[in-house]
């Protein structure tokens, strides 16, 4: 034992002899460059101003990039950005969960056309993000999100909060990058919104330790570097490595800079592509556009897109953001029957729709119809070309740019035959009498869920933006409240998320604060974000939210039941939302069997518009048929 204590402790002298050799040498070399001036200059460009941090140089890069908003939840490690920011003048929006702050983004980038951004702390903060981050991937939103993490010099040494948070945002981001220098902040920012905004867009994240963010004096003191020579050989190698490091950090950080935006890569179709596409156009008998949220993304705005397809005048099945494009009451706008209408169909144009499970990967489509399909993105597509559909032309372009192009070549020659369009719309008239006969049918307990969207379908104004956010009462409300117009609906997109509703209402009344924001959500999806009442209430936005409270998971239930002889897990209660809401600070109103709907859902539009308040509507609704056999698997 005595020789293996011996052979370890000569070991570990021999390996701190190595050490403090190296380290010897390291430091007369330094010594010798700065005496004689050979890396003054590096040292020279470090700025020791203590009023002057990292979190500045954030703040005036969102500025140049012309953000407005900027959602968080806070902590220490981004503390500076957030003071910086709200002395430029862009409002800080804090939230009671990291994920709606990620949400509010995602609601900003769609309805403003402009990078949404969010920041948060490190560690849980940013985990609590990752379903937030991962809808705006498969939804398409250009978001930025910017996370705190603990120093460079302490990373995998314990510091709090320290996990490896690149591993988990770089499968769901189209760019990540952790800053090491203060001097890499604009730069890193610059590429990052370039990125979100190009080809598909997308969300990207930038990681900032701490020491990049607080100001250099403060940094200094807490990594423990002084300028002095040290007592011993030891303490002046530490020393040494960590005034390298510091300087390091902070070389070039103020110097003069461009901030202003980097170019946006838009993939554009090319005239022989357009040209394809008016040939099949005008000799199809019986066409039919089919639109997705990529269509309403920019550079094209809104009115430009549903003016040009006005212009082509064929019949539309709008989809996800592209919901309200062509207004409440548009006739080429039709709502009911798809399957039906695609089988009949000898066109099909996927204006930045995707062959997933909404088109029933690509099943749906006819045969022998011809197929034009344009995305941005390649592998949306060609998905499921290898199973189930055949693309006769695919484009591989930003959609509205494409649309827009095609109105003016299309010329005044074309126009489509009025019978296909009437047709199609009987259908709908069809459709919408016999949900009127449903909705006056009574349900075995509280109201008929298809007869208070009705209502709520009357007395919406123009200018109002609808939130969906839930399953079975929300999925009721897709096919019965129109939207007004475009970008007036919003919706979490293809991964189905529930839990979206107080962010995007609170992105969509920032951006439009004169609109009237109604969320409907059903009463599991509301306990997700229900404790957002309390940011509407602090920053003073009177959102109006619609509870469809059937005490239960009736999306899941409805097949489960039927299926299984089991409503496990699908029960809730009968709660007092509206209560809720009066604890954050709103106003609660309960809707139930004896009440006057309309009535109700005007007091909540009054209580919004006069009294500046959020508003909590609890609706006790009963079950009907409407949707069976929905669920999607």
């Amino acid at each position: 034992m005595t020789d293996l204590l011996d052979g370890l402790i000569h070991e570990l002298l021999y390996q701190n002899l190595v050490l403090f050799v190296i380290g010897g040498l390291l430091f007369l070399a330094t010594w010798f460059l700065r005496k004689f001036g050979i890396i003054y200059q590096f040292f020279h460009k470090v700025d020791i101003h203590s009023r002057s941090h990292g979190g500045e140089l954030v703040a005036d890069t969102l500025k140049a990039h012309g953000v407005e908003f900027l959602f968080t939840l806070t902590g220490g490690h981004i503390s500076p950005i957030l003071v910086a920011s709200e002395k430029l003048g862009i409002r800080i929006v804090d939230t009671r969960h990291e994920v709606t702050a990620v949400f509010a983004a995602d609601a900003v980038a769609r309805l403003s056309g402009k990078i949404g951004v969010a920041a948060v702390t490190a560690g849980p903060g940013l985990t609590n993000t990752v379903t937030a981050v991962k809808n705006a991937q498969m939804a398409e939103s250009p978001i930025l999100l910017m996370g705190g993490a603990a120093a460079s010099i302490l990373k995998g040494r314990g510091a709090l909060q320290d996990i490896d948070q690149m591993s988990l945002f770089k499968p769901l981001c189209k760019f990540t990058a952790t800053v090491t220098r203060v001097r890499d902040i604009v730069p890193t920012l610059q590429q990052a919104i370039a990125q979100a905004q190009s080809g598909t867009p997308g969300p990207v994240f930038v990681e900032f330790p701490i020491d990049t963010l607080y100001p250099y004096n403060l940094v200094q003191k807490e990594i423990g570097a002084s300028g002095g020579a040290g007592k011993t050989l030891r303490h002046r190698i530490v020393n040494w490595y960590l005034n390298n490091y510091l300087c390091n950090l902070f070389a070039g950080a103020f110097e003069e800079r461009d901030m202003s935006p980097l170019p946006v890569r838009v993939p554009k179709a090319t005239a022989d592509q357009i040209q394809s596409c008016v040939e099949l156009l005008t000799r199809a008998k019986k066409p039919l556009f089919v639109f997705g949220s990529q269509a309403l993304l920019p550079p094209v705005a809104a009115k430009d897109l549903q003016a040009a397809v006005e212009k082509i005048g064929i019949p539309c099945f709008l989809g996800g953001m592209s919901r309200g494009l062509l207004g409440r009451n548009s006739p080429l706008h039709i709502r009911q029957n798809r399957r039906a209408a695609l089988k009949e169909a000898d066109l099909v144009i996927l204006a930045g729709n995707v062959c997933d499970f909404r088109l029933g990967y690509g099943k749906v489509l006819p045969k022998k119809a011809k197929i034009i399909a344009i995305n941005r993105n390649k592998e949306q597509l060609y998905k499921n070309t290898d199973m189930f559909w055949r693309p006769t032309v695919a484009i591989q372009a930003d959609v509205g740019s494409l649309v827009v192009a095609l109105a003016e070549q299309i010329g005044k020659g074309f126009s489509c035959s009025q019978d296909w369009i009437e047709q199609l719309g009987q259908s709908d008239i069809k459709k919408e009498k016999l949900n009127k006969e449903l909705a006056q049918q009574p349900t075995k307990i509280h109201l008929n869920p298809i007869k208070v969207l009705q209502q709520l379908e009357e007395i919406l104004p123009d200018n109002s933006i609808l939130v969906a956010d839930g399953g079975d009462f929300v999925g009721t409300a897709a096919y019965l409240v129109r939207p007004r117009g475009p970008l007036r609906w919003l919706d979490p997109g293809a991964f189905g998320t529930l839990g979206v509703g107080g962010g995007f209402a609170l992105g969509a009344k920032l951006v439009c604060p004169e609109s009237e924001v109604w969320v409907i959500y059903g009463d599991g999806s509301l306990g997700y974000s229900v404790a957002e009442f309390d940011t509407f209430t602090r920053h003073k936005l009177p959102i109006i939210a619609l509870v469809g409270n059937d005490a239960g998971w009736t999306q899941i239930e409805r097949e489960q039941v039927p299926m299984f002889g089991s409503s496990v897990a699908c029960q809730l209660a009968f709660t007092d939302y509206h209560t809720v809401g009066e604890g954050y600070g709103g106003k609660g109103l309960l809707l139930g069997r004896g009440d006057d709907i309309d009535s109700t859902l005007q007091d909540a539009q009054k209580v919004a518009k006069n009294d500046k308040l959020p508003v909590l509507v609890n609706v006790l609704i009963g079950k009907t048929s409407f949707r069976e056999g929905s669920i999607s698997v």
